[in-house]
């Protein structure tokens, strides 16, 4: 089995144009224990020191930080720094593979007299309109080209990630971070989050389980230059359920199954479930997040950080 290590560093800083007297936030930049992705080593650095810190899953398991500030400041700085190992994701078996999409459909479909069970129970919670995903005839329409009547769930799932990819220009100035879908779909034009949510849209408008998946991607630098610090940003995919199988991980931005470069912080219904940062002030002003990711194979990281065990005291104290 093949296994590849990360580290990735997510940094966040608000400068604020007026002091913030109070001030509640939502951290979700932990990774998931999952079982093809371990989390070694994780750091998160809050700077100035919240009054009040706690952590918990929300409905969704993923790991939530809570802060809460209550004496004056005019910055926010989060560092979220960890090391994760990744394997090989498992694959859907050859008669999970073949289920006809219609099939899955209707197993998840309500009925007064069924008993769902427990995974298509769970499933049927990502079937639905959510905020930021409408369900239509428009995306159902779309949609079509790829199911086909009789066609595997898992190979239509595919051949929509891939039309999507086709469809769509990935454009970083087309929206911004909450542009309704309908825009960036006659627009067809957008980023990640974007295509996600499209996907998602598309997936739920014929009546299957979609979720929104959040965390980072490898990215490669240009042939013949050195990896940049901060170059990289938060990434979104789309997990779509088969029955005898579980989720089924697609990226429409890149037209791939994630696998060892996909890693996970976590998911939620859309992208308003799983913000990587949210909060509610007293104060501030106007102010925008300066933001930098960073992600390193474990073979890059001396010569971008230097000794790693060094790094790594420097960083717990």
């Amino acid at each position: 089995m093949t296994f590849v290590r990360y580290h990735v560093r997510h940094e966040t800083l608000y400068q604020y144009d007026q002091v913030v007297g109070e001030s509640h936030h939502l951290l979700r930049l932990t990774p998931r224990a999952l079982p093809w992705q371990r989390n070694l080593e994780h750091h998160l650095a809050i700077s100035p020191e919240p009054s009040a810190r706690r952590s918990f899953l929300d409905c969704f398991g993923n790991r939530i930080t809570k802060i809460h500030f209550t004496g004056d400041h005019e910055y926010l700085e989060i560092v979220s720094e960890f090391w994760v190992e990744l394997r090989d994701r498992p694959k859907p078996s050859a008669a999970a593979a073949k289920v006809p999409w219609e099939a899955v459909r209707d197993s998840l479909r309500y009925r007064a007299d069924r008993k769902f069970p427990p995974d298509h129970l769970q499933a049927t919670a990502f079937r639905f309109v959510s905020t930021n995903v409408p369900i239509d005839s428009q995306y159902a329409a779309y949609a079509r080209e790829a199911f086909l009547p009789g066609r595997p769930l898992v190979e239509a799932a595919d051949a929509l990630m891939r039309m999507i990819h086709r469809d769509f220009s990935f454009d970083a100035t087309a929206t911004e971070t909450f542009t309704p879908v309908e825009q960036a779909f006659k627009a067809r034009r957008g980023v990640c989050q974007d295509f996600s949510h499209i996907m998602i849209a598309c997936l739920r408008s014929v009546g299957l389980a979609a979720r929104y998946m959040s965390g980072y991607i490898l990215t490669h630098p240009p042939e013949g230059k050195e990896r940049l610090v901060g170059a990289d940003a938060t990434h979104a995919w789309v997990a779509v359920f088969v029955p005898d199988f579980g989720w089924l991980e697609l990226d429409p931005t890149n037209a791939v199954r994630p696998d060892l470069e996909h890693i996970t912080l976590g998911w939620g219904r859309d992208f308003s479930d799983i913000t990587p940062m949210r909060g509610v002030l007293l104060g501030g002003g106007d102010h925008e997040p300066e933001i930098a990711v960073t992600v390193v194979p474990e073979a890059e990281f001396s010569s971008l950080y230097g000794d790693g065990e060094t790094y790594l005291e420097e960083l717990s104290t």
